[in-house]
């Protein structure tokens, strides 16, 4: 049995803090690696950890290929052929500079969690939401009303002048607040 006056019992131990991590015990992330690895859309970002990126680069390079190849976007082949070109340079670009960055957060002692610290704010989620229900509905009204969609081919720029309208007038409201 131990007696009340055990130093053992009136010592306690500091509370546990997070391992300290040097630099040096952390990989770099090689910015010529993610971009040749970006070859393979995706891989890039998921080299440097941004996986839930990498999964949607994956998705709309080939979602748009499958729309290519598949003949139902008539008349939209030579935007969507330049689309692709950009988004391939796009996504190599990016997984550079996000290997930089994750390296200049390594100089300054700072880690990178890609989850938090890189991704858009929720305007994003509402504007891929709304199209998403935008071509929902149009889907439906083609499959059960047996609407026709050929004025699409005419009135889809409209989608790019709202979307744009939106985002400036979004833009503007943010900056009133700031001041």
């Amino acid at each position: 049995m131990m007696q009340q006056n055990d130093p053992r019992l009136s010592q306690t131990s500091p509370p546990a803090s997070a391992p300290y991590v040097s630099r040096r015990d952390l990989p770099l992330k090689s910015p010529a690696l993610a971009v040749f690895l970006s070859l393979l859309p995706g891989l890039g970002q998921a080299y440097v950890g941004h996986y839930r990126q990498a999964f949607l680069s994956v998705l709309v390079f080939g979602a748009t290929i499958a729309l290519l190849s598949s003949g139902d976007v008539r008349g939209l082949e030579p935007l969507l052929g330049v689309f692709i070109v950009f988004f391939f340079f796009f996504q190599m670009i990016d997984a550079s500079r996000k290997a930089s960055l994750y390296n200049q957060l390594l100089e300054r002692g700072e880690t990178m969690d890609p989850v938090q610290d890189l991704l858009p704010d929720t305007g994003g989620g509402l504007v891929f939401g709304g199209a998403m229900v935008l071509v929902g509905v149009l889907a439906l009204l083609h499959n059960v009303f047996d609407v026709s969609m050929e004025w699409i081919g005419d009135w889809w720029p409209l989608v790019l002048v709202a979307t744009g309208g939106w985002l400036v007038w979004r833009a503007r409201q943010e900056k009133a607040k700031r001041g």
